[in-house]
């Protein structure tokens, strides 16, 4: 795997919900490239349950939405926004694991419309919750006049995400 740059770091006014390193409320999710999958590991937090020791379905629905973006930046090498999210919630996440993993990859393009499927599991690596999200894309002129960004790289070495 290897370690996805994320494009708008240090980028005044960034503070996405989702992969901003430095929003405090944030879930400051960091992404890996492999092979077509997108996947990010991260660690739940009791601030997140919607019941007791519970991951809330939102914040799930977050996590899913957040990762299907990033296919799209890497993949495609643009932006958008997502237009339709259809979530199937399968067993219950304990904000007490030491992580979870979610993959996402995109299963179709049609024009400016893509198909991304992604899919959550728990530490013991059972599919927890699952998302299929329809993203409308941006012209790269779009995406480097109005929201900024030029590429999505990734570190040039493999590594070994630590969980």
């Amino acid at each position: 795997m290897k370690k996805i740059i994320n494009p708008w770091k240090g980028l005044k006014g960034y503070n996405c919900f989702g992969c901003a390193p430095n929003n405090e409320s944030g879930v400051k999710m960091e992404f890996y490239e492999d092979g077509d999958e997108i996947v990010s590991i991260w660690k739940p937090r009791p601030d997140y349950q919607g019941w007791i020791n519970t991951l809330h379905g939102g914040i799930q629905a977050v996590l899913l939405d957040e990762i299907c973006a990033w296919a799209v930046l890497r993949k495609l090498q643009t932006t958008g926004v997502t237009s339709k999210m259809e979530t199937r919630y399968r067993k219950p996440i304990d904000t007490q694991d030491s992580h979870i993993v979610l993959r996402a990859s995109i299963k179709e393009v049609k024009r400016n419309i893509v198909i991304i499927e992604a899919k959550l599991y728990n530490k013991d690596g059972e599919l927890c919750t699952e998302a299929v999200c329809t993203y409308f894309t941006f012209s790269q002129e779009k995406a480097k006049n109005e929201m900024h960004f030029l590429q999505c790289d990734v570190e040039p070495e493999e590594i070994l995400p630590l969980i």
